[in-house]
């Protein structure tokens, strides 16, 4: 049987799909992507890219606290943009949580469109 268990939380929006907000397997915890859903109205936030960005990585904190772990450990981050030119102002909202010295690897693409449109969507790979 493989180590895994899934990590789940009222603090963060349900999943939207067949899948787990979170899994636990060995050392690490997958974060499912999180776009920017407030997790008591399930509405898309309404703060412009910034306030987005926040609320994707609120989430993914949450996720990460239900699994044992803290957003501060994550070893990767994907970033999901509908448009690239709101990199900059992601890029500082998303410093606020990953402004130390060691900040985890990264990834950000540009997306044709994300779930419920919208502007931004972040995962993590968390060390546990």
């Amino acid at each position: 049987m493989p180590d895994r268990h899934a990590v789940s939380t009222d603090s963060a929006p349900a999943a939207i799909g067949p899948y787990s907000q979170g899994m636990r397997s060995g050392n690490l915890l997958f974060c499912s992507g999180q776009i920017p859903l407030d997790p008591a109205s399930g509405e898309i936030v309404k703060e412009g890219i910034e306030g987005q960005a926040r609320r994707c990585l609120q989430n993914l904190s949450a996720v990460c606290e239900a699994g044992g772990a803290s957003l501060a450990n994550a070893v990767r981050c994907t970033v999901y943009l509908a448009d690239m030119g709101d990199f900059a102002r992601v890029n500082e909202v998303y410093a606020e949580f990953f402004g130390g010295d060691d900040p985890p690897a990264r990834v950000a693409v540009a997306a044709a469109g994300l779930p419920k449109g919208a502007d931004v969507e972040i995962d993590a790979i968390v060390a546990l």
